[in-house]
């Protein structure tokens, strides 16, 4: 499995190995000793998947605080997502930052977003499907969230905001000047 750091670090970039031939191809999706050795030590508890009709639909900015935090590794089975990550870790040097990558069913990348971050995507084509495996619950008194058109986050999705599908919730959800961590960045924590 090959993994790439994106710009912030601990948000992880990760493409398993393909294995063709003339049947088609095989791929090993999710192995916990090869995640432990590429420095993910997550043990998911649940996984998730979701169907969007619509190229352009946001799912997110979402998180869960404690005592039932996620951290997620999130790959398309259809499709395409611009997929991204904010840190909302306070004493972070990069709070407040996003970084993403887009991944595409054909090509098989994951991507590992720790706890303390919002987890979005946009939908790049119609009919894309999405599935997540996560290390906490869900719990619906946990939940949060952040605005996808946050201007101070300033997110630079691929699709016009005109050609947005959001859900209601989404579109409620608070800014970031409005919102106070419940997340604390630590320094001595071994990351990817």
């Amino acid at each position: 499995m090959q993994k790439l750091a994106l710009s912030i670090p601990e948000v992880v970039l990760l493409t398993p190995k393909k294995h063709d031939d003339d049947r088609g191809w095989f791929v090993e999706t999710y192995n916990r000793r090869t995640l432990a050795a590429a420095g993910i030590d997550a043990t998911f508890v649940q996984d998730n998947q979701s169907l969007s009709t619509q190229r352009g639909t946001i799912r997110g900015l979402h998180f869960q605080t404690a005592p039932h935090m996620q951290a997620k590794l999130v790959r398309v089975l259809q499709g395409a997502v611009y997929d991204v990550a904010v840190d909302l870790r306070a004493g972070s040097p990069s709070y407040g930052r996003w970084c993403a990558a887009t991944l595409t069913a054909e090509e098989g990348q994951q991507i590992f977003i720790p706890a303390g971050f919002a987890h979005a995507f946009c939908t790049l084509a119609p009919d894309t499907m999405v599935a997540y495996k996560v290390d906490g619950y869900y719990a619906r008194d946990c939940e949060g969230g952040l605005r996808w058109d946050d201007p101070d986050l300033a997110i630079d999705w691929p699709v016009a905001a005109a050609d947005v599908h959001v859900s209601d919730k989404d579109a409620r959800l608070p800014l970031l000047r409005d919102f106070t961590s419940p997340f604390v960045f630590r320094t001595s924590v071994a990351r990817p």
